[in-house]
């Protein structure tokens, strides 16, 4: 079985990644490159947080082999170590051979940052671009992202002058690499507490609120009253630049030299617009550039991005005006079939997609009626409490992960009473649970925000492209320092620790966080303390 978990799960988590992707892209629709490059970047901050597991017990199987095959006269104090007569070491049936695990990280990881500190951006800009080139596209790209990437230049360039200064550096190259790890995760870590802090107590409390039916509709009812106006709003803008077009379209004829770049915009526009622009046209008249004013290519591009913008948005509304008026019928219908006498639920609308035959057998009238009338409040609020008690867990240990003697964190004394059976198992099971529980309180709140009409993440194929990217840098950023915690939390990282032990794989890549002590003392320590405030702040 040796590296069979990690092929196992590199295979997995692609096509989880592929899934997830496709339920809110548009594989026909939008670019590919866009497609690829969001797909990699999910993909590989994915495979972190379930590969990381994996390492942490190999890890904890090499430290056993050193302290079985040391003696105390030739480790001298390094490791922990006991009589070869009184300790065993058992080989993890996900075992890793070494080698393989330094070099996966450091693929994945600096893959990751050059994804989200350099392509994603630039493909960002090029994706909200007007131009009608692939040269005016990138040309815009770069002006849009000169001076993000200053920016951080300038904010790299001051960890760099304060590691030369100081005189009690020695500024080499793996030092180098260290900074700017380090100021990517400090980056990352400051944003990671604040997503954080809000899915520890939003998603226990939803899956509360789930189990309330009543709580539900009302919800459901004030979406859909504020999803008709944005879905108004979004009608009326479309209205408005479909106009502005047509005005262009009509003072723009065949044969002048911008006629392509207008017909570049028409393409863009919805079908029944396009059929009554085309019956108001005369391309028999010649255009005269000295008596009639036009609209200049700059003025075009602008017009482009407004008219791919605002076609996404009207589209996007309806397709979630559709889907909600929906939920809000089942939601009507299960209030409904809640007294019913015959135990067999009644739908007041059908769906108009066609049923899976399999799901229609074994989820009959009368299993629907048990699991949404008697069976799910139950479940959602049992499913609640058990993801309240792991919120609770995570806040003590992020507030007492940094004492050692004694132990506060739970989650390292879960893994250390482990590793004393060396219990592979439930060390590789406790080691997942945790990351994942953090991971989806991080992630679902990604997918959660939304800033005004820039980003949101839309279920149904409905994200743009802008979007799409976005996310994709933020997992990337996300994910490096919130595996770092996670590792704090088990006391796996011996920055935490205090112990001279191997470290795992993951942690030897990142380098060594004492070259710049304020941070590695100071930072990462106190800082995840104020996930206690946000989560107060969040409950209330």
């Amino acid at each position: 079985m040796s590296g069979a978990a990690l092929g196992l799960e590199i295979v997995f988590v692609f096509f989880l990644a592929l899934f997830l992707l496709h339920r809110y892209g548009d594989f026909k629709k939008q670019h590919r490159l866009v497609i690829v490059a969001t797909l990699l970047a999910w993909y590989l901050c994915f495979l972190i947080v379930f590969i990381l597991p994996l390492d942490v017990s190999t890890t904890i199987y090499n430290r056993c082999k050193l302290a079985v095959n040391s003696s105390p006269a030739e480790s001298n104090g390094s490791y922990v170590t006991l009589a070869p007569s009184k300790q065993k070491c058992f080989k993890p049936w996900s075992y890793i051979p070494d080698g393989i695990m330094p070099i996966f990280w450091r693929v994945v990881y600096w893959t990751s940052q050059f994804l989200t500190w350099i392509l994603l951006p630039f493909m960002q800009s090029y994706a909200r671009s007007g131009g009608f080139s692939i040269t005016g596209k990138i040309k815009t790209a770069l002006i849009e992202n000169a001076i993000y990437y200053g920016t951080y230049l300038l904010i790299f360039g001051a960890f760099l002058i304060y590691v030369a200064v100081n005189p009690n550096f020695n500024l080499q190259w793996n030092q180098l690499q260290t900074i700017g790890i380090a100021a990517a995760n400090t980056w990352g870590l400051f944003l990671l507490v604040l997503l954080l802090g809000y899915g520890l107590v939003e998603i226990p409390r939803s899956h509360w609120n789930g189990a309330k039916r009543g709580y539900l509709l009302m919800k459901t009812y004030f979406k859909a009253a504020k999803l008709m106006t944005e879905k108004a709003d979004a009608a009326e803008n479309l209205e408005d630049i479909m106009e502005e077009v047509r005005k262009v379209s009509e003072s723009i004829k065949y044969n002048h030299p911008l006629r392509k770049c207008v017909d570049t915009i028409l393409k863009k526009c919805p079908t029944e617009y396009q059929e009554r622009m085309g019956r108001n046209m005369d391309d028999y008249e010649d255009f005269d550039e000295r008596h009639n004013t036009y609209p200049s290519e700059k003025s075009l591009v602008k017009l482009h991005k407004q008219v791919i913008y605002s076609v996404q948005r009207h589209c996007r509304t309806q397709v979630q005006w559709q889907i909600l008026l929906e939920q809000a019928f089942y939601l009507e219908d299960v209030a409904k079939n809640e007294t019913s006498a015959t135990r067999q639920f009644v739908h007041t609308f059908h769906s108009q997609e066609p049923e899976n035959k399999i799901i229609q057998y074994f989820y009959t009238p009368t299993v629907e009626w048990y699991w949404e009338c008697l069976l799910r409040p139950w479940f959602y609020r049992v499913l609640a409490v058990v993801l309240a008690m792991f919120s609770v867990i995570v806040v003590w240990s992020e507030c007492t992960f940094f004492s050692t003697k004694p132990v506060l964190s739970l989650f390292a004394v879960f893994i250390q009473l482990a590793e004393k059976t060396y219990n592979y198992i439930y060390i590789e099971m406790a080691c997942f649970l945790t990351i994942f529980f953090l991971s989806i309180c991080v992630y679902s709140t990604v997918f959660r925000i939304r800033v005004f009409n820039y980003y949101y993440l839309a279920s149904h194929h409905q994200t743009d492209a802008y979007s799409l990217l976005f996310s994709g840098m933020l997992f990337c950023r996300l994910t490096p320092p919130l595996c770092l915690n996670f590792l704090g939390l088990t006391h796996m990282d011996a920055t935490i620790s205090h112990k001279n032990t191997q470290p795992t794989a993951y942690t030897s890549i990142m380098g060594s966080m004492r070259v710049l002590s304020f941070i590695a003392d100071g930072f990462y320590i106190y800082y995840p303390m104020l996930v206690v405030i946000l989560c107060i702040a969040t409950y209330f």
